[in-house]
C-alpha cells in the first residue's frame, strides 16, 4: 500500500487545523481582546498625544504593537483574514454533514438502538392505525416517513425543528461575512502600499497644496474616514487621515462648502445642538446638492457620508490692548489680529512672533472654591495668584483666546486670556493663564476690575509702583500718616520713611518674589517670620498712598476710602507681583471680537458597512435558530402486537420529559381506541 508523501500529510494537518473550531476560537479570542483594545484606546490620534499620555517606553512599545489603530493594523487584518478561511473550511468540512442530517429520517433505525435511548418506551397493541399514528404526528408538526422492514414491522419516523441545522450555517457564514467587511474597511490596498513605500504619510506641516504626491489618495480609495474643519462661507476638497506620526491628503469627489453653522446653547452656555449649512458640488458634473448635516444625522454623497462631528473657531477678527509691561507709564496700544493666524511683533526693541490659536466664545469650568491658605511664606499670605478660585457649579465665564509669543530665539511662553469679568468672592477680575510648555498646565493670574469693570486704575497702581520718582512723596505721605495715628515717634519719621521706600523698591523690582529672597539672603531665620510681617504691613500702608498718588498724577478721581477699595489695592499688590513670572514685554487685553465659526465634518466612505449589518443580522438570525428551536426525533415501531414509541433530541432537558411523557400517553390511546 502507497503511504502518502509528507506533503500530502503536511498539507492535510493544515487543512486539520485551519478547519478546527479551537484555531477558529482562538482567532475569535484574539479577535475580542484586540477590540476591546481598540475601544478603550482612543484610535488615530497624533502619536504626540500617545508620547505625552503614556511616555516614551509604553509609546514605542504600543507602537510597535499597532494598538494606535488597531482595527487597521497588519496583525488584526491578517487575523481577520485567518478567520475567513478558517470559518469557510469549517463550513465546508462540516456543512455536508448537517444537510445529510437535516434531510435525513434515519427511519432505519434497528430495535436495540431505539430500545437504548433515554426516552423509549414499548407496550402492546393488538390492531394499530399506521395512517391514524402519522396524522397526530403530523397534527403536532412532525414531518413524517414511514418505512417497511424485511421483517414486516413499520417504523413511522418523525422529525421537526431541523432548522435548528440552519442557524450553524446562519452563524458561521454571519462570521465570514462580517470579516469580509471588516478587511474591505481595513484598506487592504493602502496598506500594502505603505508597506511597499508606494504610500508615505507626510510629518511637515506644509500647506494643503504643497503636500507631495506619494502623501495623497484618490477620490477612488477604497475606505478612509478623515476630518476636516470649515469656516464659513469656505471650501473644502480633501480631508486629512492620521497615519503613524504624518498624516495622508485624501482627495474627495466633491467640494464642500460651508454656508452657515448653527449652533444653540442651554442657559449654562454648554452646547445643546449644532447643525450645518452645507453645499457639495460635483467636480465632475457640477452638480448642487444643498443639504443641513446634523449631530446622528449624516449626509451621503457618491459613497461617502458627510458627519456632523464638531465645532469650532474659523479664524475670528481681534482687537487688543496692548499693554507695555517694560514701560509701564505708556498709555495702552491697539493692536488687530486674526485667530489661528500669526503676524510680527515689536515690543520694547525686539521682535517676536505672535502666534493666534482658537478664540472660544464659551467657555464652562468648574469653578471650585479655593482652598484655605496658609502661612508659609509672604506671597502665600496675600494670597496665590497664579490660581484662578472657581466655584463648584458649571459657569459659563465668555470669550476667551489663546496664543503663544515667540522670541528670536524661537523659546516661546503660551497664553489663555479671558475677556469678561470673571466674579469670585464678590469681586470681579481678568483672568490671565501662563505656562512655558504644552506638558504643564496653565498658572493664572487675576487683575482685579475697577469700578468701572476696566484694568485702568489697576495699571496706574503697577506704573506707580515701579516708578522710584514717586517713592520720596509717597513715603512722605505714609510717614504722615503714621505720625498722625501715633504709630511712630518724630524720632523716626526718616527712618520710616527709609523703610517705605525700601520695600517699594524691592516689590517694584520684583514683587513678594524679590521680599523673600532678601528675606532669606539677610535676615536670621529666627528673626524671617516677624520681619516679613513688618514688611507686610508698610506694603499694606503704603498702597493706599501708591494709589493716591497715581490718581493725581493722571487726574483721575481718586479712590473710596472703604473695605471693597482697599481689597482692590491688596488684589492689585498680588496681580503686580504675579506680573513679574508673566514672561511677556506686552499684556495684551481682549478688547473685542467677530465670531468666524468653522464646522468639523467627518467623512467616511465604508463599504464594508454593508456586509457587517447583514452579517450581524445573519448572525442573530442564527443564534435565534441554534438556542429557541429544539430539534426533535419521534419514532413509532408498529410489530408483533407491540409498539415502541421512542424519543431524543439535541437538548435534553425538562421539557423534553414533559413532551415525551404526553406524547407516550397520546399515542397509548389512539392504539387502544383502534
Amino acid at each position: 500500500m502507497k503511504k502518502p508523501s509528507r506533503h500530502a500529510s503536511l498539507g492535510y494537518s493544515l487543512y486539520e487545523l485551519f478547519s478546527s473550531m479551537r484555531f477558529a476560537i482562538g482567532l475569535l479570542t484574539i479577535i475580542a481582546i484586540a477590540s476591546v483594545i481598540g475601544t478603550v484606546l482612543k484610535q488615530n490620534e497624533p502619536y504626540p498625544n500617545y508620547a505625552f499620555e503614556f511616555g516614551q517606553f509604553w509609546f514605542i512599545a504600543f507602537e510597535w504593537l499597532g494598538l494606535y489603530d488597531v482595527y487597521h493594523s497588519a496583525w488584526f487584518l491578517t487575523i481577520l483574514a485567518f478567520l475567513v478561511v478558517s470559518t469557510s473550511l469549517c463550513i465546508l468540512r462540516n456543512g455536508p454533514g448537517f444537510i445529510k442530517d437535516m434531510k435525513a429520517f434515519r427511519e432505519k433505525a434497528t430495535d436495540s438502538s431505539l430500545a437504548a435511548m433515554q426516552h423509549s418506551v414499548e407496550f402492546d397493541a393488538a390492531d394499530a392505525a399506521p395512517e391514524q399514528l402519522q396524522g397526530y404526528l403530523q397534527a403536532k408538526g412532525f414531518r413524517v416517513r414511514q418505512h417497511r422492514r424485511d421483517d414486516g414491522t413499520l417504523v413511522l419516523a418523525a422529525k421537526k425543528g431541523a432548522a435548528n441545522k440552519l442557524g450553524y450555517f446562519f452563524a458561521h457564514i454571519a462570521m465570514v461575512v462580517i470579516c469580509l467587511g471588516g478587511l474591505l474597511d481595513g484598506n487592504l490596498p493602502l496598506k500594502l502600499g505603505e508597506l511597499i513605500g508606494r504610500v508615505v504619510p507626510e510629518t511637515r506641516d506644509l500647506p494643503q497644496s504643497q503636500i507631495p504626491e506619494q502623501s495623497r489618495l484618490s477620490a477612488h480609495n477604497l475606505s478612509f474616514r478623515g476630518n476636516v474643519t470649515v469656516a464659513e462661507n469656505k471650501s473644502a476638497d480633501v480631508v486629512f487621515l492620521n497615519s503613524g506620526n504624518g498624516y495622508l491628503v485624501q482627495e474627495l469627489p466633491f467640494i464642500v462648502t460651508l454656508k452657515k453653522f448653527h449652533v444653540d446653547y442651554y442657559s449654562n452656555g454648554m452646547p445643546k445642538l449644532f447643525a450645518s449649512d452645507i453645499v457639495v458640488t460635483d467636480k465632475a458634473s457640477g452638480k448642487e446638492t444643498p443639504a443641513t448635516v446634523r449631530v446622528n444625522h449624516p449626509l451621503i454623497v457618491d459613497g461617502v457620508a458627510i458627519y456632523q462631528a464638531s465645532f469650532g473657531d474659523g479664524g475670528s477678527p481681534l482687537s487688543f490692548k496692548a499693554w507695555n509691561l517694560e514701560a509701564p507709564q505708556m498709555p495702552p496700544a491697539k493692536l488687530d489680529g486674526v485667530s489661528l493666524s500669526s503676524q510680527p511683533l515689536r515690543a520694547n526693541g525686539h521682535q517676536y512672533n505672535l502666534e493666534f490659536g482658537e478664540f472660544r466664545l464659551f467657555n464652562i469650568e468648574n469653578m471650585e472654591r479655593a482652598k484655605p491658605e496658609g502661612a508659609k511664606s509672604l506671597a502665600e499670605r496675600m494670597h496665590d495668584a497664579r490660581e484662578v478660585k472657581r466655584d463648584k457649579e458649571l459657569k459659563n465665564v465668555g470669550p476667551s483666546i489663546t496664543f503663544k509669543l515667540r522670541d528670536e530665539q524661537g523659546q516661546a511662553r503660551e497664553f489663555h486670556h479671558y475677556m469678561s469679568p470673571v466674579e469670585q468672592e464678590g469681586a470681579s477680575y481678568l483672568i490671565a493663564g501662563v505656562r512655558k510648555t504644552v506638558a504643564e498646565p496653565f498658572q493664572y493670574l487675576r487683575i482685579p476690575f475697577d469700578d468701572e469693570l476696566k484694568i485702568d486704575t489697576f495699571m496706574r497702581l503697577r506704573a506707580a509702583l515701579k516708578n522710584p520718582a514717586l517713592y520720596d512723596e509717597i513715603a512722605a505721605r505714609s510717614a504722615a500718616k503714621a505720625m498722625q495715628g501715633s504709630a511712630i515717634s518724630p524720632a523716626m519719621r526718616q527712618q520710616f520713611q527709609d523703610s517705605v521706600k525700601w520695600v517699594l523698591a524691592r516689590f517694584g523690582e520684583g514683587g513678594f518674589t524679590a521680599l523673600e529672597q532678601f528675606l532669606d539672603a539677610r535676615v536670621p531665620a529666627d528673626k524671617r517670620q516677624a520681619v516679613a510681617q513688618t514688611y507686610v504691613k508698610i506694603l499694606q500702608g503704603a498702597v493706599v498712598d501708591v494709589m493716591a498718588v497715581a490718581d493725581e498724577r493722571a487726574g483721575a478721581k481718586p479712590l473710596a476710602q472703604d473695605g471693597r477699595h482697599y481689597r482692590f489695592l491688596l488684589d492689585s499688590l498680588v496681580a503686580a507681583s504675579s506680573l513679574n513670572d508673566y514672561g511677556a514685554p506686552v499684556f495684551l487685553q481682549l478688547d473685542g471680537f467677530t465670531q468666524v465659526q468653522a464646522s468639523g465634518l467627518q467623512m467616511t466612505r465604508s463599504p464594508g458597512k454593508t456586509l457587517v449589518y447583514l452579517g450581524s443580522l445573519m448572525l442573530v438570525i442564527g443564534i435565534v435558530l441554534m438556542f429557541y428551536i429544539r430539534e426533535v426525533r419521534l419514532w413509532i415501531r408498529l410489530g408483533s402486537g407491540r409498539v415502541r414509541v421512542a424519543m431524543t433530541s439535541n437538548r435534553h432537558n425538562r421539557d423534553l420529559d414533559e413532551d415525551f411523557g404526553r406524547h407516550r400517553d397520546a399515542i397509548q390511546q389512539l392504539v387502544r381506541g383502534a
